[in-house]
């Protein structure tokens, strides 16, 4: 049984896929959403086999979302426009498809065909060659997008993955192993990556732990263990 997701900010879009989707007896539609805002947490909570994923939607684009995903537990993914322009682009993401809208049922069926070969193949090697420009941190109906260059560092809590800034915080749904191999984060602690370019100055204290001080005056904690690669990372001796 493949446990689908629809993603399309187009209602009759999302519909016509899915009633397409509905003849097949091993395809189940676990989620549908309307943006990348609502996909992301719906991902990580259900992990459904294949993302079909529309392209071209507002604020966040398809190919965004694929990067913001934990690549250790990636979906098959096929993308769906209604601009063939976008077919290498999705290619280069390792997309396992590519189907032009509107959606043929014969065209379909090829992709699912290929959705059952590929079922314990194609995991785990998809958007890991697109980098995030910046954090999605999510609120009561609102979504905020942080600059990488705003962002100070991310500290993994209870209640999630805080990102701090200069001016604010936010709570992200990504993981810290995605933020750290999507960006030039740096990991100081087993909870916290930093931002290279925000640190104004490295505290050196007793035990061989460290202090890396940020623009704004945060002071974040480096563990012994990550001290002396921060400091190759920094250039320092």
């Amino acid at each position: 049984m493949l446990s689908v997701m629809i993603v399309d900010d187009e209602p009759l879009a999302r519909e016509e896929l899915r009633l397409m989707l509905e003849e097949y007896d091993d395809v189940d539609i676990v989620a549908e959403a309307a943006n990348a805002v609502e996909a992301l947490p719906a991902v990580h909570r259900l992990r459904p086999d294949v993302l079909f994923l529309d392209i071209e939607m507002p604020r966040i684009s398809g190919l965004e979302l694929v990067s913001m995903l934990d690549p250790e537990k990636m979906p098959q993914i096929v993308f769906i426009t209604a601009f063939d322009e976008f077919a290498l682009r999705a290619f280069e993401e390792r997309a396992l498809d590519y189907l032009l809208k509107p959606v043929s049922a014969e065209r379909l069926e090829r992709t699912v065909q290929r959705l059952r070969q590929g079922q314990s193949t194609t995991q785990q090697t998809v958007g890991v060659g697109m980098p995030l420009r910046s954090i999605p941190c999510i609120g009561h109906n609102r979504i905020l997008l942080m600059p990488l260059a705003d962002v100070e560092f991310v500290h993994s809590e209870l209640a999630g993955n805080k990102v701090v800034t200069g001016s604010g915080q936010g709570i992200t749904e990504l993981t810290l192993r995605t933020l750290e191999e999507k960006t030039g984060f740096l990991r100081c602690h087993r909870q916290v990556l930093i931002n290279p370019d925000q640190i104004a100055e490295l505290l050196l204290l007793d035990g061989g732990v460290a202090e890396a001080v940020t623009r704004s005056g945060h002071k974040v904690q480096v563990s012994r263990r990550y001290l002396k690669p921060l400091k190759e990372q920094l250039s320092i001796d």
